[in-house]
């Protein structure tokens, strides 16, 4: 059941940075975190001692970790929206599909905007509704169930390190052929 009709679809950069909108606000916070840490790392270095200029170490390093960690996983976040976006298109709303991505918030976000796309976006949120997601789940499921998830190879392949996905449509493509 491929959707017949397909509402007009954003830039694909515009939906990569819907995806990712938390992510991005995060990101902005580390790059500031990782300037003011640097800045007090510099005038530790020059004016204190060694155990001030190790925390100003290792904050900074945090900080600047995290923002790549955080471009990782916006980028396996769009993987899965192009993802859902090619499943919800072929099959229509699916509970398989949304219960796929129901994990964490920021994959919630990559198959709302996906299903959003697509004119599925109310289907996809009653159903996280009826699963009992709340508004305010930020935390990953997992990260509450499983306090050694850092220790696992999953976590890392999914959160950071989501394989590259193709589409299968070009949709700017076929909502101009339908336009038409």
């Amino acid at each position: 059941m491929i959707i017949a009709n397909l509402p007009k679809q954003p830039p694909l950069f515009i939906s990569y940075l819907k995806v990712g909108k938390l992510l991005y606000y995060s990101l902005i916070l580390f790059v500031l975190e990782a300037w003011f840490y640097g800045v007090q790392l510099r005038y530790a270095l020059l004016h204190q001692g060694l155990l001030l200029i190790i925390l100003w170490i290792a904050c900074f390093l945090f900080s600047f970790f995290h923002i790549f960690l955080v471009l990782a996983d916006g980028w396996s976040r769009f993987q899965n929206y192009k993802r859902a976006k090619d499943q919800f298109f072929i099959h229509g709303f699916n509970r398989r599909i949304c219960d796929t991505y129901i994990i964490s918030k920021c994959q919630r976000m990559a198959a709302l905007v996906a299903a959003e796309e697509l004119g599925l976006e109310k289907q996809v949120m009653e159903y996280y509704t009826q699963k009992g997601v709340k508004w305010y789940h930020f935390i990953p499921y997992f990260m509450v169930n499983d306090p050694l998830f850092l220790f696992k190879k999953k976590f890392w392949n999914r959160t950071f390190l989501e394989p590259s996905y193709r589409s299968k449509f070009n949709f700017n493509t076929i909502q101009m052929n339908i336009s038409q």
